[in-house]
């Protein structure tokens, strides 16, 4: 992945069980749970480049959001920012080599970030 790509999508839901078979049967999505991420099932699409996970729904977490892969988490914000965007989380760990954030657009559309490295090292 590089600068750009869109590289996660979370999918906010109420039922874990149901969504996990809606989008398993539906689109052919392998759904798991992964060690160290329990309780947050993540799906791969077919074309094994897709992925993304189920997230509990919640009051600020209603809709689909995309993540997009930056070589900087601070440097986008602060461009985000300039541009009129809203910082609606900072830079927070995923792990010891990736972190996420997100932003709100002028346009009031919610955008993930993500800088780091995957465990393959990609």
């Amino acid at each position: 992945m590089a600068h750009g790509d869109i590289t996660h999508v979370d999918i906010p839901v109420g039922d874990y069980k149901r969504a996990q078979d809606f989008y398993g049967s539906l689109f052919g999505w392998q759904i798991a749970e992964v060690p160290g991420f329990e309780g947050y099932p993540m799906w791969q699409a077919p074309n094994q480049i897709s992925g993304g996970g189920l997230a509990p729904r919640s009051e600020g977490f209603t809709q689909p959001r995309s993540y997009v892969e930056v070589d900087s988490i601070e440097e986008t914000l602060a461009t985000a920012q300039e541009h009129g965007a809203r910082v609606v989380m900072e830079k927070n760990p995923i792990s010891e080599t990736s972190w996420w954030a997100i932003f709100e657009d002028p346009d009031g559309n919610v955008i993930g970030l993500y800088e780091g490295t995957t465990e393959a090292g990609e």
